[in-house]
């Protein structure tokens, strides 16, 4: 969820001082692979909770399917019951 993201936010964002001669180039090379791989991490995030997603939007029209059903068998049985009380 938000918290690992956060956590893992943290961890990979933190400033690395620059060592004495460490290029400015190799710092920047660090960073941009950095953001790569959280660049790649929310990708792997965003397709896990799109197939989340449709598949809850999947169970719900199933569930609406069965609500009708059920809606209509009890509708049904109301006016079967009516139709008997007004026998007797």
């Amino acid at each position: 969820g938000g918290g690992l993201l956060s956590k893992r936010f943290r961890q990979t964002s933190r400033a690395v001082p620059l060592q004495p001669g460490q290029s400015f180039k190799f710092t920047v090379l660090e960073t941009l692979d950095r953001i790569k791989e959280e660049f790649q991490f929310l990708q792997a995030q965003y397709h896990s909770l799109k197939l989340e997603c449709e598949k809850l939007a999947s169970e719900k029209t199933e569930m609406q399917r069965h609500y009708i059903m059920y809606y209509e068998m009890s509708y049904g049985l109301n006016i079967e019951m009516h139709k008997q009380n007004f026998k007797c």
